[in-house]
């Protein structure tokens, strides 16, 4: 990102990045990597729950601009403190992220928000995202490692598609299937697991370091190869029978 950063301003353009699926999940420093802007999502790796607010980061060096120097939508909540309760006619907007406010957040979804977050400050980023790579690396052995998971041949009945790259990646594994998706789906749900399924042929698996366990991790594993195992069988048996030999 801060290589990214560094050759837009060298075109003479600003950079902003979605961070929707990093924030929560990486170590972001988005001031040091002189990034312009960024928006995310917090109701995925920050844990506050569906429609959720959104985050917002605007770099300091743009902490004054005014309407006038970045046209933007222009809300009663991103109006300056001071004198925001009287309804003046034109818009002064507060310094940097809060300028881009529209109107008041929540407050249910702002104390869920601050619940998570309160947690994640006590834990610190550098520490989840140590034990988010070997979380995710032990996932990653496991489904390598098992048998059960594997066809004839050397195929898979289910194989890994994010990059092998630890550094490259985030703590989600996603898995493309040969098999049925939505009966393994169906199978490790009923077993209490809630993981992502993508049609047609993709599941996304995420063990989040913040609550989820090396034990989570292989339990998981067990699980998908009972599911897989059961639905390779069922596969196999309504298989129409080879013709006979003449």
């Amino acid at each position: 990102m801060a290589a990214i950063t560094e050759a837009a301003h060298a075109a003479g353009a600003e950079c902003g990045f979605d961070l929707a699926h990093a924030a929560g999940n990486i170590d972001l420093r988005l001031h040091d990597w002189n990034v312009d802007f960024a928006v995310w999502c917090n109701y995925k790796y920050l844990n506050s729950g569906p429609g959720a607010i959104g985050g917002c980061f605007v770099h300091e060096r743009h902490r004054d601009d005014t309407l006038a120097d970045r046209p933007r939508f222009a809300g009663w909540w991103g109006h300056q403190k001071g004198d925001r309760f009287e309804m003046k006619p034109e818009f002064v907007s507060s310094p940097g992220a809060s300028g881009y406010q529209l109107s008041n957040p929540p407050v249910f979804q702002i104390a869920a928000l601050r619940a998570s977050l309160e947690l994640f400050e006590e834990a610190g980023m550098a520490r989840l995202r140590a034990k988010s790579l070997l979380l995710t690396g032990y996932l990653e052995a496991l489904l390598d490692a098992d048998a059960v998971l594997d066809m004839a041949g050397g195929a898979k009945h289910v194989s890994v598609i994010t990059p092998r790259e630890p550094a490259a990646r985030g703590c989600q594994l996603s898995l493309l299937f040969k098999l049925p998706i939505g009966a393994v789906h169906k199978r490790i749900s009923a077993e209490g697991v809630i993981c992502d399924m993508r049609e047609p042929d993709v599941m996304r698996i995420a063990p989040a370091p913040l609550f989820n366990t090396f034990g989570d991790v292989r339990a998981f594993v067990g699980l998908l190869r009972d599911a897989v195992q059961a639905e390779a069988a069922a596969a196999a048996k309504a298989a129409p029978a080879p013709p006979a030999a003449e």
